[in-house]
């Protein structure tokens, strides 16, 4: 999907994109497909619901986070269709910061990287050690504890209680 021309890193986009992807196997990474390709996959109706309820679903997210001090600046959707129903169904984990990258409002600044309530941290030390992809890494205490602290606020920023 082509971005605006002369977009910056962590520049807000106008209005919400819907970006489908397909479920990879364990261990693999999902792919990114083309809406077209989702239509072809699921059937336009299909895509559709998915796509609408998909945006609905973040766009509530994003405003009540924003109320709360965090900014959504993605997440990831997973849904089935009910064989019996034709109904869809969310399922897996929603908005959690395995799943979402949840920004501090109060630190963003368009035209750099944001710290963040999410993986990347710990993604980011995985990538520093050269740790990245491979299987049975061990963690320091401290990168456990600084990945526990950030879901932690996380949690209590959103939903307004202490983690215990």
């Amino acid at each position: 999907m082509p971005m605006p021309e002369g977009l910056k890193e962590s520049q807000k986009l106008e209005s919400a994109i819907w970006t489908p992807s397909t479920k990879a196997e364990a261990g693999e990474h999902d792919e990114n497909i083309s809406k077209e390709r989702a239509a072809e996959l699921l059937g336009e109706e299909v895509a559709g619901r998915v796509e609408k309820v998909s945006l609905r679903l973040y766009e509530l997210a994003r405003d009540y986070a924003e109320k709360r001090g965090i900014l959504i600046a993605d997440t990831k959707f997973e849904f089935g269709l009910d064989a019996a129903t034709n109904e869809l169904v969310l399922v897996d984990e929603v908005l959690t910061p395995d799943s979402s990258r949840f920004w501090p409002k109060e630190d963003y600044e368009v035209g750099r990287g944001q710290q963040s309530y999410d993986k990347q941290y710990l993604r980011d030390w995985l990538t520093s050690t050269g740790n990245k992809g491979k299987e049975g890494v061990r963690m320091p205490d401290e990168v456990v504890k600084a990945t526990t602290e950030k879901y932690t606020e996380a949690f209590e920023k959103l939903t307004g209680k202490k983690w215990e």
